[in-house]
């Protein structure tokens, strides 16, 4: 990592939780969200392998969190019957922080002000590690998907529209 090894939160609640990651850093500019497939690339990392998070409400006011790949897009009805909701809709930019603790391009499923209903894409299974923020802009984790699930509480269903 950097000079100084700077821990996240995401890192304290991954080390609290003895589960084993990789952490990363990317360059970017201060308070600057990057796009994910961006960030892969720096990192050298499959995009399929590396995966942002959504926020989003349901019909009922709830509020789910949506893991996917970062060059996917979220399809809002399978992302509303994967939480048995009858609509989902993306939340307000400026409504992330107050909800997750976190900014835009700096949102983690792991250790938000309050643990939602957390839904992973069915392809996070597929390999030994998927990649996530660790929290910040600028950082990232990777850790074994069933770890991540088990931390968050994460469903895993298919949300994308790809498939």
């Amino acid at each position: 990592m950097s000079k100084k090894e700077e821990k996240t939160n995401v890192m304290r609640t991954l080390d609290q939780r003895k589960i084993p990651y990789t952490a990363y850093t990317y360059p970017h500019q201060e308070g600057v969200p990057v796009d994910g497939v961006t960030v892969a690339g720096s990192l050298g990392l499959d995009p399929a392998r590396v995966f942002k998070t959504l926020v989003a409400r349901g019909a009922s006011k709830g509020i789910y969190v949506f893991v996917i790949p970062v060059a996917a897009s979220l399809d809002l009805k399978k992302a509303a019957r994967s939480v048995g909701e009858k609509s989902v809709e993306m939340v307000h930019v400026k409504e992330i922080n107050g909800l997750t603790g976190y900014v835009r391009g700096g949102c983690s499923p792991v250790g938000m002000k309050k643990r939602y209903p957390t839904v992973f894409h069915e392809s996070a299974r597929e390999g030994d590690a998927m990649v996530v923020s660790a929290g910040k802009i600028g950082y990232q984790v990777s850790c074994a998907p069933a770890d991540l699930a088990a931390v968050t509480g994460a469903a895993f269903a298919d949300l994308t529209a790809e498939g």
